[in-house]
């Protein structure tokens, strides 16, 4: 018999939680000896085989590692060293631009690769799914287990030493779902972002030129439409200006003539003898009007 049969066999088996699963009665080896599977007994639910690299085998225990576990994080390794292995090759390429054909050889490889890692993804993703109904069910008995003590305990039937016995254990089985129920979750959470990050690495390079060219462009365009787009005039607000109309009576008074030097005086473009000129017509034509009404 191997040494590892000699290590294992006997050994309680608890899960990566503590729970208690079962004893390894036997084992199941291949042709050179090397174990394959591993026999627990697990009590009422009788004689369960374990794949020999779900469990860990300690000093005085055997630790179970769930099989969802094991599969996403080969999932996660592979994919992860495909995604930097692409990396490695768009670098390789942008310093070398000779290598161009042998490294689209090499990148059609590993996009095949990350194909062909999505239908073992989907699988993946459905079992997480189905443990996490499992444990949500298990959570509703749990909880179910303890709220059905406190009530035979205030019902006098079983006394305060069960009630918090009960407790307890229902409280370390449901930190254990919580726990695994998190881990599920942060491995959901990872493989998405692997999705994102395998998305952005299989966009050929000249794609992802143009993109950035359509991006400025977009940007350098901005600008002239927000421009173009006039301030609407403040509401309520005076406005004001700097011309100030004249009174009634100082409409009716005379304008001074200018002097003759008003061309080196004063900084008007316009010379002042054509306003001068515009304004007496006016007031002449005001006193005719008012000539005429006193007449009348």
């Amino acid at each position: 018999m191997p040494q590892d049969n000699i290590d294992i066999i006997g050994k309680n088996v608890k899960d990566m939680y503590g729970t208690f699963m079962g004893k390894v009665i036997g084992t199941i080896t291949d042709i050179d000896g090397s174990i394959q599977t591993v026999g627990v007994d697990c009590g009422s639910q009788g004689l369960q085989q374990f794949q020999f690299e779900q469990l860990v085998v300690q000093d005085d225990v055997v630790i179970f590692i769930p099989k969802w576990r094991l599969d996403s994080q080969r999932l996660i390794r592979e994919k992860q060293l495909t995604l930097r292995r692409l990396k490695a090759l768009i670098d390789i390429v942008s310093d070398e631009e000779d290598m161009k054909i042998d490294a689209e050889i090499i990148h059609e490889k590993y996009k095949s690769k990350l194909v062909s890692l999505e239908e073992t993804e989907k699988q993946i993703k459905a079992k997480l799914e189905e443990r996490l109904t499992e444990l949500d069910e298990q959570l509703k008995s749990a909880k179910m287990l303890v709220f059905d003590a406190k009530l035979q305990h205030k019902s006098d039937e079983i006394s305060a030493a069960t009630f918090e016995t009960v407790k307890t254990c229902a409280n370390q089985l449901i930190e254990h779902i919580t726990h695994e129920t998190a881990e599920i979750s942060n491995v959901q959470k990872r493989i998405s972002d692997l999705n994102v990050e395998a998305q952005n690495a299989t966009i050929p390079p000249q794609q992802k030129l143009q993109d950035s060219a359509v991006t400025y462009l977009d940007n350098s365009e901005q600008p002239q439409n927000v421009q173009t787009i006039l301030p609407e005039a403040p509401i309520n607000e005076p406005i004001t200006s700097t011309f100030v109309p004249p009174s009634e009576d100082e409409a009716t008074q005379p304008i001074p003539e200018a002097p003759v030097n008003a061309e080196a005086v004063t900084p008007f473009s316009e010379p002042p003898q054509q306003v001068k000129s515009e304004t007496s017509e006016d007031n002449s034509d005001d006193n005719d009007w008012l000539a005429r009404m006193e007449a009348q």
